[in-house]
């Protein structure tokens, strides 16, 4: 019964969803986080106060995607108001106006690269707007975006998913080496699909697609390469640099047309209403060839200063040897507040917030407000870019933004509440086996069901992690041990399994309801999440399909390091 139960919260929350006529998240959210608090408070029984406690925990806990979000609506609007955003599509039909140069310079190199300087869900977060404002339909953006904010994800923010996230297992080094490389290795293998079938959901004609092939082959590779080469040498840097090689690689294959063909007609669906005077050209004339696309150097420089602002001040406050890291999360000197029954609250000298025992219990709360990219660099980029163009944009600017971001946030602010809740609340367990987590159950079940036919289905229990907690690291943090044990009971290689674990954790990125959420908020879609989720859901499949059967390829030839190696 309590597995029945377990599986009644997800069951519901994806039926509301791609139904016919689906409840927007903002509903359906809330609505299965109270039913998941119902089952864990009545069927798990779990004590009253540490499932309450959970519930101020999530609901707080949204306070971290909520402040990306309108930090990333904010550099968006300031990049929009200034004309710098305007300026840079000019400058990338300059580069290249086939639509697939744009595509895969953008959404694939460009996020590779923020993906390894920050996660947080920012890589989409910065490049959907971009790729709208060429004209991309929206809901195709956001699918674009999900879809291929994957691979990097394994690596994440300067290798956190795995370093942090596979640290509770206390493995030896080499043993973390051995999963990065294989984790690297299916990733690169499944790289080439995953991307042609995110590029076919914005390509309207798969024609198209054969007639880039070269590039798209070309750019994917400029990015895994030397991702997989780098994670022979450490988990760190294979996303961030691997992204940062890609992205010059991929800017110069467009720029001298290596292996893209010009076509007359748009190669995407991009309807002419939605397409700017910069990328709306006359199909006699090819753009690549127009001299109005020429952007002065300096002019551009200055109009990228929201984007290469960014990514440094992201690489400066994400390198642990600069010191920055550390003084932004910094939870002491602090001031120390009692609130109570609610717990005591913590500010630290570095803005760190933080909420310990309450309701009198062990659950806490943290939130590094300079830490989390909001603020920096999000806010600081934005308000720093008003002032740059302060002589060619209106004097309230600030405010027009400011208030453009308010307008926008109304819409996530009940899906991520309800969201974060919901994770709580089906993540919330014991060791115990009678009240383990609702999660926990249900990745015990899947691998009863499929026994020695683990390997092939390892990657989705990591999927499975992240579509509840919209992070890679916390599903390899609760699934990474599920995972070993499972691995010793199928005496399974330890290494392989583990790095399917990682490649899954990464893939479910592309289903997380708190990724839709804050792609749909920023590009400022309407009650579209549930379609967004049946599109992801089936390119899920096949990467699963294509990382599973190389994770027995791996198995059968002898790779990985046994359990007790």
């Amino acid at each position: 019964m309590n597995l029945a139960f377990s599986y009644l919260p997800l069951i519901l929350l994806i039926t509301l969803m791609v139904k016919k006529n689906p409840m927007p998240s903002s509903k359906a959210l809330p609505l299965s986080a109270v039913v998941a608090y119902m089952v864990v408070l009545l069927v798990f029984k779990q004590d009253a106060r540490l499932v309450n406690a959970n519930v101020i925990s999530g609901a707080l806990l949204a306070l971290t995607p909520l402040s990306i979000i309108a930090g990333a609506i904010f550099l968006f609007k300031c990049m929009e108001i200034t004309g710098a955003l305007a300026i840079l599509r000019k400058a990338l039909d300059g580069v290249s106006a086939n639509p697939v140069a744009q595509l895969m310079i953008v959404g694939w190199a460009f996020m590779f690269l923020i993906e390894g300087a920050s996660g947080f869900g920012t890589p989409a977060a910065i490049a959907a707007p971009i790729l709208y404002s060429l004209g991309f339909p929206a809901i195709r953006v956001a699918l674009f975006c999900l879809v291929l904010n994957t691979i990097p994800v394994t690596f994440g923010a300067m290798g956190t998913p795995v370093w942090f996230g596979l640290s509770l297992l206390e493995l030896p080094q080499q043993s973390v080496l051995e999963i990065a490389q294989q984790a690297a290795l299916i990733n690169t293998i499944a790289a080439p699909i995953i991307v042609i079938l995110a590029l076919r959901l914005v390509v309207s004609d798969t024609a198209d697609i054969k007639k880039n092939l070269l590039f798209i082959l070309l750019s994917t590779c400029a990015c895994t390469l030397p991702y997989l080469g780098l994670s022979y040498f450490g988990v760190e840097f294979p996303s961030l640099l691997g992204g940062l090689i890609g992205l010059v690689i991929t800017l110069l294959l467009a720029k001298y047309k290596i292996g893209t063909e010009t076509t007359n007609q748009p190669a995407v669906n991009r309807p002419a209403a939605n397409r700017t005077a910069a990328t709306a050209h006359s199909p006699k004339q090819p753009p690549e060839q127009t001299p109005e696309n020429t952007v002065p150097l300096k002019t551009l420089i200055k109009a990228a200063f929201p984007l290469w602002g960014t990514v440094l001040l992201l690489v400066l406050t994400r390198l642990p040897e600069l010191g920055l890291k550390a003084l932004l999360q910094a939870t002491e000197p602090a001031l120390h507040i009692s609130l109570g029954f609610l717990g005591t609250f913590h500010i630290s000298t570095s803005l760190v917030a933080s909420l310990t025992s309450i309701l009198d219990t062990a659950v806490t709360w943290k939130h590094s407000v300079l830490y989390i990219p909001s603020i920096i660099p999000f806010a600081v980029t934005g308000s720093a870019t008003l002032w740059l163009f302060r002589h060619s944009s209106d004097s309230n600017s600030l405010k027009t933004a400011s208030q453009q971001t308010l307008t926008r946030m109304r819409t996530p602010f009940f899906a991520m509440l309800g969201a974060l809740v919901f994770v709580n609340m089906m993540m919330l367990g014991d060791s115990s086996g009678q009240n383990s987590a609702a999660v926990a159950q249900i990745g015990h079940h899947l691998a009863q069901i499929t026994g020695a036919n683990w390997t092939f289905f390892a990657p989705l229990l990591g999927a499975l992690g992240s579509f509840f907690s919209g992070s890679a690291t916390i599903s390899n943090l609760t699934f990474a041990g599920i995972q070993t044990t499972i691995a010793e009971q199928l005496s399974l290689p330890l290494t392989t399994i583990l790095a399917l674990q990682s490649v899954g954790a990464a893939m479910g990125n592309m289903v997380c309801i708190n990724n839709i959420v804050a792609v749909t908020a920023i590009l400022g879609l309407q009650n579209r999440d549930g379609d967004i989720l049946k599109s992801t859901s089936l390119i899920l499949a096949v990467f699963a399909v294509v990382a599973g059967g190389m994770g027995v390829l791996l198995v059968g030839v002898g790779v990985g390091v046994g359990v007790g190696g």
